[in-house]
């Protein structure tokens, strides 16, 4: 009798560690490549991951791309990944060795793969098609021993709106009546043959217990591309990219707020991760494998004599913002470029290099900071970026919401070096702490 009760006492509490234990957030973190070939600070070697995988369940490498001529899966960079050149493939799933727990998936796509992009499309239209791409990449992933692919398909995106005020969007909107642009006319289609890529890809993979996952990647439609009942039960979790809603590239001539939790005033309602995330809930997706993808970086832009001097946006730019000393991007800023400007009030050469940082007390919309140009016109700046407070609550509405984890994309932009505060990789801390 003391037995028996004493096996019920333990079943008992097993229960009630699972219900006061759900299943552990995922966090999903991407390392691009490219950074292998950047210079100095800002390159970063496979090595250089070690002190985020702690934090990392799942390691996604990217980026692999399509052959145009025969629809296969190929690297973008053989020398750098296959064993030939590098081995960065090798090199990255060995770091299962070390870190057991954690898998590593490889990317295709990405907004990487240059050359031909309507590729992806029409690699989706015929059978045989998906079929060479499939038998490709499963070569691929069973050579290296990768854990599973994920399709950041290279989707058309959507056009950019200019802000507008209510009678602005009232005028564009009949406008838009009479002529309005498709980005793709086949898009039931190509959503269609995507449905039956995933599956087919599933059920190649399904023999080696690997992994499927998908990326919407920033300001691709999802309700144009991603059929979400057919998707859910093949795909072990979708990534939602809730960023670069605004860009320079986008938006040459107004800059905003470019990863905003909720809607803003007097803008596109629909540009914003509250809107991407309810979507995919609303329309059946399960919750739990939802991982919410958030940026490292910052979009810069030029401030001139015609921006607003308090900075508040949206406001009148001049175009993208000079590339910054690491990533040599121009538009584009990493955590550490934007935080030594905020705490390095000096001058160079006659221009004015400390940013002022603007908070969001709201926590909706996100941090920025800027600088007004100097008498000549030149220095302005105007940069929306991810720090930790808006990582952190980021992470925070994951949990609440109930989603499946983060993704930070990606790991060579934030501060892996230590730059800031000394603390290593700001962001996916910051990020994961919360969840």
């Amino acid at each position: 009798m003391a037995r028996f009760l004493f096996l019920v006492a333990v079943l008992v509490a097993i229960v009630g560690i699972s219900k006061s234990n759900p299943e552990v957030p995922k966090v999903f973190c991407y390392y691009d490549s490219r950074s292998y070939l950047r210079e100095t600070q800002a390159k970063m070697l496979p090595q250089d991951l070690d002190p985020a995988l702690s934090f990392c369940t799942h390691l996604v490498y990217g980026y692999a791309g399509v052959d145009a001529s025969n629809h296969k899966m190929v690297p973008l960079n053989p020398n750098l990944d296959l064993d030939q050149g590098h081995g960065n493939y090798r090199i990255v799933t060995q770091l299962k060795r070390k870190f057991p727990a954690m898998k590593v998936l490889l990317s295709v796509g990405g907004g990487a793969d240059k050359e031909n992009p309507e590729k992806y499309n029409e690699l989706l239209e015929t059978p045989e098609a998906r079929t060479a791409f499939i038998s490709s990449a499963t070569v691929i992933l069973r050579n290296y021993a990768f854990d599973g692919i994920d399709l950041a398909w290279q989707f058309p995106v959507i056009k950019a709106k200019k802000i507008r005020g209510t009678f602005g969007s009232l005028w564009h909107g009949i406008k838009k009546t009479f002529s309005s642009k498709v980005v793709d006319e086949k898009s039931e289609e190509h959503k269609e043959q995507f449905t039956k890529l995933v599956l087919e890809l599933k059920n190649a993979l399904r023999h080696d217990n690997l992994m499927l996952t998908a990326t919407v990647l920033p300001n691709v439609n999802s309700s144009l591309y991603f059929d979400t009942h057919g998707l859910m039960t093949n795909l072990d979790y979708v990534i939602l990219d809730g960023f670069d809603y605004n860009t320079p590239e986008r938006n040459p001539k107004e800059a905003d707020y470019t990863a905003p939790l909720y809607d803003l005033l007097e803008r596109n309602p629909e540009l914003n991760i509250n809107f991407l995330v309810s979507y995919w809930l609303k329309n059946g997706f399960p919750a739990g494998k939802i991982i919410l993808g958030m940026p490292t970086y910052g979009r810069a832009w030029k401030m001139d004599s015609d921006s607003a001097i308090s900075g508040v946006p949206p406001l009148h730019i001049d175009g993208p913002a000079a590339e910054g000393p690491y990533s040599k991007q121009e538009g584009l800023l990493s955590y550490p470029e934007i935080c030594t400007k905020l705490s390095n009030p000096n001058n160079n050469k006659g221009i004015h290099t400390h940013l002022r940082k603007v908070t969001d007390p709201s926590k909706r919309y996100g941090t920025y900071a800027f600088r007004t140009p100097d008498d000549n016109g030149d220095g302005g700046l105007w940069v929306a970026y991810e720090d930790a407070d808006t990582a952190g609550n980021k992470g925070g509405y994951v949990r609440a919401k109930g989603l499946g984890g983060i993704a930070i994309i990606d790991l060579s932009l934030d501060d892996f070096r230590g730059l800031c505060s000394g603390d290593k990789f700001p962001i996916l801390r910051a990020a994961k702490y919360r969840l």
